[in-house]
Order: C-alpha cells, then sequence, then structure tokens
C-alpha cells in the first residue's frame, strides 16, 4: 500500500481502503484464495486503521494487474451502455455494422486511465464521456466521415483520463462531455 509519508503507523486513506478490497476480490476471482480466506481478509481490510494493518492484511496476494480488459462487440445492430455501468482499464469496441451509443457519464470509473479500442465499420458512434474527463483522440483514424470532438478544460483535479484508438470505417465519431 502507498501511504503518504511510507509509514506502516499512519492512518488508512479511504481510496487505499478501496484499493485492497478490490485487490482481494481479484485474489477471489482468480482463484488465488478461497471464500474463507477472502472473508477474512476482508475484515481485516475494514477493520485496519494504520498503513501496516493494511498491509499485513494484503501480504501475499498477487501484486495488482493494470486492469481488466473487455469487448463489447456486434455484428449487426446496436452497441448501448449507458448507466451506472463499471468501465474496465482496456475497453474494446467491435461493430462491423451498426450503431453504437457509449455514455460514460454515470459510469463507474476506478481507473485513473481508461482506454478505448475502436474497430468500427459502418455507422455512426457516439461517446459522452464525464464533465471532467481529459480526453485524448489522437489514436483514432477515421475513413469517410470526420471525428468531431471539441475538448474542454479539467475542472478537477485527478479527473478521469480517456484516451481513443482504433479505426472508424464508413461513419462519423462524436465525443461529447456530459452537462453534469
Amino acid at each position: 500500500m502507498n501511504s503518504p509519508q511510507g509509514n506502516a503507523a499512519s492512518r488508512v486513506r479511504e481510496d487505499d481502503r478501496e484499493s485492497a478490497v478490490r485487490r482481494v476480490r481479484e485474489a477471489y476471482a482468480d482463484e488465488h484464495i478461497g471464500h474463507e480466506e477472502m472473508d477474512e481478509r476482508l475484515g481485516r481490510v475494514l477493520a485496519a486503521t494504520t498503513q501496516g494493518e493494511l498491509a499485513a492484511a494484503v501480504d501475499l496476494l498477487p501484486a495488482a494487474g493494470p486492469g481488466a480488459t473487455a469487448t463489447i462487440a456486434a455484428a449487426g445492430g446496436r452497441i448501448k451502455r449507458r448507466g451506472a455501468w463499471r468501465v474496465p482499464r482496456v475497453l474494446k469496441v467491435e461493430s462491423a455494422f451498426g450503431r453504437v451509443r457509449l455514455d460514460l457519464s454515470r459510469a463507474v470509473i476506478e481507473d485513473p486511465v481508461v482506454d478505448i479500442e475502436l474497430s468500427l465499420g459502418t455507422g455512426n458512434a457516439r461517446i459522452t464521456v464525464p464533465r471532467d474527463a481529459i480526453v485524448e483522440v489522437e489514436g483514432v483514424t477515421t475513413g469517410w466521415k470526420d471525428l468531431r470532438y471539441r475538448p474542454r478544460q479539467p475542472t478537477r483535479p485527478g479527473a478521469p483520463r480517456i484516451r481513443f484508438s482504433g479505426a472508424v470505417g464508413y461513419g462519423r465519431l462524436k465525443i461529447r462531455h456530459a452537462w453534469r
């Protein structure tokens, strides 16, 4: 665990606790630990008051990975995600024919950087990012139509960074910031 001073006696910060909970759950999901050990470790993580206690609760677990990768694919038809959905560290969006609508404005974004890799044939794509997100579109190539994006200044430090890459064939890609 990273503590501000690196001191095992320093108090636990909530983001460190959340990271430890995520690490225990991932170890269980990857079958590195059993159900009883997961329960025991989660109890210790939630009860920890110092960085040393927190570090002991996740001791010998595999290191936290770079984050999950998920693919949303459709040969034809629509791809649509909105509301409170969890955005993985790397999201691959593949569509041969059809429309893509991704709304990240209310999505759960746990990682400071999210990479969205697009592989779109025909059809338009509209992606709504959080109001304060930092967006990078330099990695996107478009074929027939253009990319529409107007940058906005982030309103808070630590805003999520969303990096787009990949290709859009015969369709328009529109990325916009949410109003709220």
